[in-house]
């Protein structure tokens, strides 16, 4: 690997073992064996590269169970929609896991990092969206990423809050089905 890719493995090994707000640039230094100006050279500063860090951390949890054989339930369907976010609650309970991070990256009040992560929103919405549906990733639209999309993107940080706040109360993917459920037969008697 060169310095750049050390520099982001050894940063995100900082965010899960520190905090974003607790990592320094000596840290990720010391823990990817480069060097202070390489953060600078690479990835511009050193909050730029932790955002660029947690993203990465958030693309490489599978969502879709151990390499993709988690899902089996046909797209758009209430059990799919079950296995996706029983599979995200699952990954929330795993020890080192990443969404901790994710109410101290909201809370962040760093314009550069709030800018860098904003425009990943849609890409991760228009993920959530491929996911459930079915359809591969390049066939969901702008305007789909940025309705149904965003709809999932704000049940995940309602998820990751609640499990931050509260790990044992957390809803859990059969929970959240059944709010669904509750939801689709109040709007069918309407």
């Amino acid at each position: 690997m060169g310095h750049r890719e050390d520099l982001l493995e050894g940063a995100k090994r900082c965010l899960l073992a520190k905090g974003f707000a607790r990592t320094t640039a000596r840290d990720i230094v010391k823990e990817s064996g480069t060097n202070l100006a390489s953060i600078g050279y690479h990835y511009g500063s050193k909050d730029a590269l932790l955002a660029q860090a947690y993203l990465s951390l958030v693309d490489e949890v599978p969502f879709d169970g151990d390499g993709g054989t988690g899902i089996s339930a046909p797209p758009g369907s209430l059990e799919r929609f079950r296995e996706v976010w029983s599979n995200i609650a699952e990954s929330m309970r795993q020890p080192g896991s990443m969404w901790r991070l994710g109410m101290e990256v909201i809370t962040i009040d760093l314009p550069e990092v709030r800018d860098h992560l904003a425009r990943a929103q849609r890409e991760g919405g228009r993920g959530l969206v491929s996911l459930l549906m079915g359809v591969p990733e390049e066939e969901v639209s702008d305007e789909t990423a940025d309705t149904l999309g965003r709809f999932y993107m704000t049940l995940m940080s309602g998820l990751i809050a609640q499990w931050t706040f509260d790990a044992k109360t957390a809803p859990d993917g059969d929970v959240l089905t059944e709010g669904l459920r509750q939801i689709i037969e109040a709007a069918n008697r309407a």
